[in-house]
């Protein structure tokens, strides 16, 4: 069983920062990625940043140059840095986690969402 924990989100002026993390935990035999998502009710989910384990980053066009994605190999955990927010920030935050086992398969977990309120 995988568990991820999520924390930071909350409520933020116009402008400013907010940092959230995941972590995760249980049986883990290899780590592929990890990233964050965020949905708005009405729309679809939405990636926005993920890291391999190789390091390897990829972000939505609208998070480049505001949002920092990084992570701790040691402790399983990455870390969604946000500055600059937007109004339009606004949503909920989902941590995804991609696994592979020792026999080959690759799972998906997702975290239970964290949110984020841009608003003056």
């Amino acid at each position: 069983q995988v568990q991820l924990v999520e924390s930071g989100g909350g409520l933020v002026q116009p402008g400013g920062s907010l940092r959230l993390s995941c972590a995760a935990s249980g049986s883990i035999f290899s780590i592929l990625s990890m990233g964050w998502y965020r949905q708005v009710p009405g729309k679809r989910r939405e990636l926005v940043a993920y890291i391999t384990n190789g390091g390897s980053t990829n972000y939505a066009d609208s998070m480049k140059g505001r949002f920092t994605i990084s992570r701790d190999n040691a402790k399983n955990t990455v870390t969604l840095q946000m500055s600059t927010l937007k109004p339009e920030d606004t949503a909920v935050y989902y941590c995804k986690l991609v696994v592979s086992t020792a026999t080959g398969y690759n799972y998906v977990y997702w975290g239970q969402g964290t949110q984020v309120t841009v608003s003056s």
